[in-house]
């Protein structure tokens, strides 16, 4: 009984032993096939792409095809909740934002997916400065010359934004709160729906990345006012910063990261991680951030997990002391 007994004990433990070298082998080997990412936004969206600019050249340091799919939705949530789902092996990932996985936890009461747990951060890798910007309908050419032109009318104007708990809401909100002013937000299910509406001057107003306003920029049927930044951006070198337009106060940014389902093994999430500092090494890959009013930024996988969780407790505290209501 005692031989067979640690016959069993040997035998499980060679089992285990080669299970442990086959996951070693895999993600040695990986990737051996397409690496599908979800991108949870629409096709031309800021997020979008950048995110093909990046993976582009992934794609052709890791030898595999990187297939995007496109899943826009609820601020983006529904891509980014199909994401949790998927198997946690490096070949479905998600491109995060800064809503999805990280305001939006605070922002609903019944998110569908836990942003911390249901997901490992590879890194974020696209740091986009707010465009304060307006329609050419409305009357105003400055920052200060809008903050009047708003307080003059408390509630009768809009901005648009790419969903609810979407960086670009949460930045029109945040404006709402540093100015004094009142203004209605009207969440879009993709940008390219939104643009028409801010040529035409029915929603007349926009906090948002760069490539989301260029459209209606390049057709004079917008202005950009503003960056809300400390620096300007190269995209719009004309455009002065918040502190430069005379309010200071009024800061804000949004990112945009690479994610994994939860329990991806570790060399494939360091492999990752890996490529994409490489990546956004290249002069090419930086400087056609740089044309989309982005920077580029990578961190270590520990300092990625923890930016993640400062983002949700950022957002938590803004969302919170915006006294924006919890969506059921």
């Amino acid at each position: 009984m005692i031989f067979i007994a640690r016959r069993f004990v040997l035998s499980a433990a060679l089992v285990l032993a080669a299970l442990a070298g086959c996951g070693s082998a895999n993600a040695q080997t990986y990737p051996t096939k397409p690496i599908t990412v979800i991108i949870p936004f629409a096709g031309g969206s800021a997020s979008d792409v950048v995110s093909r600019i990046m993976l582009d050249k992934m794609s052709k340091s890791m030898g595999q095809p990187i297939i995007i799919e496109n899943r826009p939705g609820a601020g983006g949530n529904t891509g980014t909740a199909l994401g949790a789902r998927a198997a946690p092996d490096g070949y479905t990932l998600v491109g995060a934002g800064s809503g999805p996985i990280a305001g939006n936890l605070t922002l609903y009461k019944h998110l569908g997916y836990d942003p911390e747990k249901d997901f490992d951060m590879i890194t974020p890798f696209a740091a986009f400065t707010m465009v304060v910007a307006a329609s050419t309908k409305l009357p105003v050419k400055t920052l200060k010359e809008l903050i009047a032109y708003l307080k003059e009318r408390p509630g009768q104007l809009n901005y648009g934004s790419v969903g609810i708990g979407s960086s670009q809401h949460l930045a029109g909100e945040l404006f709402a709160r540093v100015t004094g002013v009142k203004i209605t937000h009207v969440p879009y299910r993709n940008i390219a729906q939104y643009a028409p509406d801010m040529i035409a001057g029915t929603v007349p107003l926009g906090f948002v990345w760069y490539p989301n306003i260029a459209g209606p920029l390049q057709a004079n049927g917008a202005r950009a006012l503003a960056v809300a930044g400390d620096n300007r951006l190269a995209a719009l070198p004309d455009v002065p910063t918040t502190t430069e337009a005379g309010v200071p106060e009024y800061k804000n940014n949004g990112w945009f990261g690479l994610i994994s389902p939860a329990g991806t093994p570790k060399p494939i999430l360091e492999r990752l991680n890996k490529e994409v500092a490489l990546a956004l090494k290249d002069p090419d890959v930086r400087a056609a951030f740089a044309k989309q009013g982005a920077e580029t930024m990578a961190l270590p996988l520990d300092q990625a997990k923890k930016f993640h969780h400062d983002e949700i407790v950022k957002y938590r505290d803004l969302i919170i002391g915006a006294g924006i209501k919890q969506i059921e």
